[in-house]
Parts: C-alpha cells; structure tokens; sequence
C-alpha cells in the first residue's frame, strides 16, 4: 500500500485506552491500512497507569496497580504483545507468564471497637484457564448465570456454617427434594427453612431449577428468600456478637440474599437494559431497599469494594457513591468469572510490564510517537459540518538534534519509563529546574505552538485523554454539542494520593505474619494497601537493600486538592504511619511513636524521625488526566460511545466511554480502545471484545 493510500490517525493520549487503540489498528492484518502518530503530554506513555524509574532503580508508580482475573480483554492485548515482542528467553520478563504472577491472598479489614481492627485474609480458589484464553463454550456473561453463580454461592456458604455447626439439628442434610415449584412451596408451608441443613436443601432446590432453566414464579423466589434470610438471621443471631468469624460469613450470606432478591425483584434477567436497569439507585441504598442490614452495608467486605473503585463523590469518605448497576455488574463478574487466580500482580512497574513493550511493538510497526506535545483544543468544522477541522497542540520541548526522543532506559536489563525526563536530549533553557511541569496541564513550558489540520496531517482523531481533561481541550464541543456538555457534567471524577515504603526489615519483622497480600476496608486517610515485596529483584539496590517494599492509596478531597496537595499527602502518610499502621503492622510501634530508622535506604545526612519519610515516594493525583473515573449513580447513560458517529473523523476512547463496563479500570480502558479502532476500522469485531454486547 502507498503512503498516499495510508489512512492517516492521530491518536492523542498514551494511556491504555489510546494504546489499544493504536495495536488494533495496526495489527500485521491490516495489511498497514493505518498511519498511526501518537501525540503524548511529556515523557513517557502511561496515563493514570504509568511509572517511572527513581533512585536506585525503583519502581514509582501513580498509585496501586493490580489487575483481575477477569480482565480478558486487557491479558489479551498483553498476551498479543509479548507475543510480537518475542524477548529471548534469557531476557526478563521475556513472557507474559513472567510479568504477571498470581497474587493469591486479599484481605479486608472490619472495625471491632473503638481503636480495634479485625483482619479476614483469604485465598481464592485458582480457577480453570488463564485470563485471556478463549471464552469456555457457552459463557453467557448474563444476569441469569449470575443468578445461577449466586445461587451456587449461597448453598457453599451456608454449607460452611453447618459445618462449623455441633447443634443437633443442623448436623447432616436429609437427601435431596426433588427440582420442582411445589417442592419450594411445601417447604415454606410446612418450616422445613428453619434448619441450616433445611436452607440448604432448599437452596439447592431452587438452584437445581435454575440450571433446569425451569420458570420459578417470582412471588415464590421472593417468599422463598425472605424466609431463608429471617430464618438465618434467628438462628444466627445470638452467636453473631461473639463470633467474628461466623458474623463475616453471614454478613456476605446476607448481602448475597439481598443481591438475588433485587435481581429477581426487578427482574434483571428480562430486561434488555441488564444491570443498567438499576443504574439510578446507589448500592448500598439498593442492597438496604432489598433486605441487607446495616451491620452487612457496613462490613469491611462492602467497603472494600468502594474503596478499590475510590467510589467516593469529591473524595469524601463521608460521600460513598457507586451505581448499583456498575457495583453489581463489576462484582458478579469479579467473583465468577476470573480465571487462573482472582488478583494478578506485574513483576515489575506497570510502565515497564504494560507501556514498555506496547511502545516497542508500536515502533517495530511504523508507528510515531510525538512526546511532549500537549493538546490545548479540538477544533471544529468552520462551515458547520460535524467534522474536526484542527488540533492544536503546545509543544513542550524539542530533541537538540531533531531526532525522536528516545524515552526507555534499562533497570537490570529491562526497558523501562524513567521518573524525569532525558534533559541530555532536548533543547531549551530552564527544563532542569521545572521538569516536574512537564506532565502539568496548567504550568507546563510552551516551547512552539503547532497546528495538525485535517487532511494534511491527520483523517481521522483517537481522542484518547482523560476525563477531567475533556472540558479544557474539547471548549467547541462541549459548546455545541448538549451530550458532550451533559457528559462531563454527569461523569464524575475524583483525585487520588498514594506513598511508597521502602523498609529495612522484612513484613514479618514488623509484625505481619499474613503472607503478601492485597487490603483494603481500612481506615482513612489510606484505607488500602498491598506488600509488594516481589519487586524488589526488579530494582537496582545497593546493598544494604531494603526486604520488603508496602504500597498505600487511597482518595484525596477536593479541599485538600485546591491546597498544596503534595505536601498535604505526605502529611496524610506521616500521620497515618505514626497511628493507624500498628493495627496492621503490631511490631510498627505504640501510636506516635513509628520507627522511622527502620526506613531504607538511610536518609541524607543522617537524617532522623519524620525526616527520613522524605527518601521515600509519594504523589498526589490531582491533574486533569490523572483523576479516576467514577460510576455515580445515574451516570452510565450520559456517558459517550466511542460508535458515535455525530463527528465522521472523530472517535474517543477511555474508560469514561460506555464502552460495556461503567468503571474506571485497565479492562475498560482496553475495551474502549478495541471499540475504537473497531468504530475507524471495522476490527476487532465487536462480539470479540468481551463483555461488550453484554449487560
């Protein structure tokens, strides 16, 4: 094909959104159709997913990055590009297999008193296949296999009750009923539920008609699960204050009854809409309105999942705010359908496992990449026609010899995305001093103005940045366009702060005995964290090098974003170690008095106490671009798809979009590329974009 007949994109943004957007498009089997240019604020690729490259080595991230099990369109794209990558073997990370492991413990942490914590810790059962196989023949991704899955959930829950139960009269289940609606009606007649041995039975029952696909009248189902949860709670009840471990069961028995009662209550499987249906109701509200407790809406378990989503609305951990439709599409498809292990953590950075070898293959395959331009706005047609007619675009910085900018270094043989820029490449005064502004939407150095028109530069745009960002460069669009305008007021976004701990002793020396793991439900300001140890083969540590390494995040309030943000993040984290870590971490010290000699490496010129925090990492996620999406009730529905076809040369992509999942994550990020370059190109098709066309 000739240059001349090559479709010229100008994809804006280097997060995974706009990356995968970019593979799809250039995929060998497209025979070069496409003549892909990447234009990308500052030095490296990445977005809220990317990373750098600090002292000794280190690994510096936006925050906490961990992918799921059930990620399939993500691990695809990751499995394609190691793929293409072909690293010998001898190199690290040469596979996906060796920049992904299984992070097999999760906890989540429950509130006992008034200065109390109590931690849950668990390992999921590895489930067949690995993220990113072919779908198992017959994988619905429904709302009536998640029923079924619920239902199948239910029976192993209460099973685990008996089992832990002496009392007489719940020590064996009698043989199993027969599948029928009249088997479920006797049973409520005549009491057989009040019994755990009697719930199961019954669950079973109800479960068998399902997997039948047997029609279950829903007065029956709803009569049916309101007697197990009254009679459970009966049962239970008087054990529950005692018991932590028998309380935490039943409070996910609980909000499982609550969740199938809503499904069926409103009757999700029928409704064309799916899980979108319930988008206007906030979940815990929705939950409340179906029968959970407060005790249950409260348990670490519920806000585990707020916290992993940073759902609350300006920051506030007073203000939680989650679609219900999004909470239980996001946690029915957490649960039951990941494969291989239920957490996967990268053995390096994200940069270096997910940007580092997208930006090699897109070099290998023509693509271009323009660092340090940042978009200022998207211009509109000038006779009226829905068409951009121009981007305008600050150029922050120029190579001294006119080259590409060359952006990976190597940490232990691997290449990676460094945390400041290569100032030995580029031209122009001052840089040194104010490298940081390089990646500021609002005090970033301007060292040229350019303008891509269409036509000559560009057919088609990718608009690939963050949400926040959309309002300063899309001002036309937003202006004549009352969805565009609609979106960004309805969307909602929400900044974040994360630290980094390099210790000079391993987990178990300060007390943790629990194993790596991933937790969250605990107390703000940093309700989240995960010891990510592992990574300590991957940095360049002279000795004496640190054992063990501990990631926090968590929201940051709009108050203290329209403070000194970064100052007031490392605050947050002194303060938070020197209370709240003990709880976690009982050999941190009594409360005020945090080790902080125990920090690695030693901090300049002997510094000591509090001072010694300053030679760790910690960032306050406050630009337009780094904030994450939020799923506010009654949002989904003005969210844009990148299938819109009101600008014939436009197309957006991002995990704002409706895209098939509501959130802000690596999954949806990938799925709204893939639906992008399908929107520009036709491919991949949209059925093999998973979870697309589903509710």
């Amino acid at each position: 094909m000739s240059a001349h007949d090559r479709i010229k994109v100008a994809v804006i943004g280097g997060g995974c959104a706009a990356m995968s957007a970019a593979f799809e498009l250039t995929r060998p089997e497209l025979g070069g159709r496409f003549e892909v240019t990447v234009y990308q604020m500052g030095w490296r690729l990445g977005g809220k997913g990317a990373s750098g490259r600090g002292p000794s080595g280190r690994i510096e991230e936006h925050g906490l990055h961990i992918w799921m099990g059930w990620y399939e369109n993500a691990f695809r794209l990751m499995r394609d590009a190691y793929g293409e990558l072909g690293r010998a073997p001898s190199q690290p990370l040469a596979t996906w297999q060796d920049a992904f492991s299984p992070m097999e413990r999760l906890g989540v942490v429950d509130r006992v008193g008034d200065d109390q914590w109590a931690i849950w810790t668990a390992v999921l059962p590895p489930m067949d296949g690995q993220p990113g196989d072919p779908l198992p023949e017959g994988q619905p991704w429904s709302v009536a296999h998640y029923i079924t899955r619920s239902v199948q959930l239910l029976v192993a829950l209460f099973q685990t009750l008996q089992d832990s139960d002496s009392s007489p009269n719940t020590a064996s289940i009698t043989a199993a009923q027969p599948a029928s609606t009249d088997t479920l009606s006797r049973m409520l007649r005549y009491g057989e539920l009040a019994t755990l041995a009697g719930m199961i039975q019954g669950i079973s029952v109800i479960g068998g008609l399902m997997q039948a696909s047997s029609p279950v009248p829903q007065t029956l189902a709803l009569e049916f699960l309101d007697a197990i949860a009254a009679n459970a709670r009966q049962l239970l009840e008087a054990r529950l204050a005692d018991d932590i471990m028998l309380r935490r069961i039943w409070q996910i028995i609980d909000v499982t009854v609550a969740t199938l009662r809503g499904m069926l209550r409103f009757n999700l499987a029928a409704d064309p809409r799916g899980f979108d249906a319930i988008d206007d109701y906030e979940c815990r509200q929705w939950l409340r309105m179906n029968g959970a407790s407060d005790s249950s809406l409260d348990s670490g378990y519920i806000r585990a999942l707020y916290d992993l989503a940073f759902c609350y609305e300006d920051g506030d951990p007073q203000r939680p705010s989650m679609s219900a439709g999004q909470a239980l599409r996001g946690t029915l498809r957490m649960f039951f359908t990941y494969r291989g292990a239920f957490f996967w953590r990268m053995n390096a950075g994200m940069g270096d496992v997910v940007f580092a070898p997208l930006y090699e293959v897109l070099i290998r395959r023509g693509v271009r990449f323009e660092f340090f331009h940042v978009l200022r706005n998207v211009r509109l047609g000038s006779d009226g026609s829905p068409h951009v007619e121009a981007l305008e675009l600050d150029v922050q910085a120029r190579t001294r010899d006119g080259s590409a900018y060359r952006p990976l270094v190597d940490v232990q043989g691997l290449p990676c995305w460094p945390s400041r820029p290569d100032l030995s490449q580029l031209d122009g005064d001052g840089l040194g001093e104010h490298w940081e502004q390089l990646e500021s939407w609002s005090a970033t150095p301007v060292a040229a103005r350019k303008e891509l028109r269409v036509s000559r530069d560009f057919d088609f745009v990718v608009l690939g940045v963050g949400l926040g960002a959309i309002p300063q460069v899309c001002s036309e669009l937003l202006a004549a366009d009352p969805k565009w305008k609609a979106m960004t007021q309805n969307v909602k976004t929400v900044a974040t702060q994360a630290f980094q701990l390099w210790l000079a002793d391993d987990m178990r020396a300060w007390g943790w005995t629990g194993g790596p793991v991933a937790l969250s439900g605990f107390v703000e300001p940093f309700d989240t964290w995960a010891d990510m140890s592992h990574l300590l083969p991957r940095e360049a540590w002279a000795e004496p090098a640190p054992q063990s390494i501990a990631y926090f995040c968590n929201v940051l309030s709009e108050r203290q974003v329209r403070e000194n943000s970064h100052d007031i993040v490392r605050t947050n984290a002194v303060q938070f170690l020197e209370q709240s870590i003990r709880h976690l971490w009982p050999q941190a010290g009594p409360a005020g008095q945090f080790p902080w000699q125990r920090l690695a490496p030693p901090g300049p010129s002997g510094a000591t106490g509090r001072s010694r925090f300053d030679t760790q990492f910690w960032r306050a996620n406050t630009e337009p671009t780094d904030r994450y999406v939020l799923s506010v009730p009654g949002s989904s529905r003005f969210r844009i798809s990148p299938l819109d076809r009101t600008y014939d040369n436009l197309t957006i992509a991002g995990d704002w979009t409706a895209c098939g999942f509501h959130a802000g994550c690596v999954e949806a990020a990938v799925m709204s590329g893939r639906v992008a370059a399908h929107a520009l190109c036709g491919l991949p098709r949209l059925e093999d974009i998973i979870g697309f066309d589903h509710p």
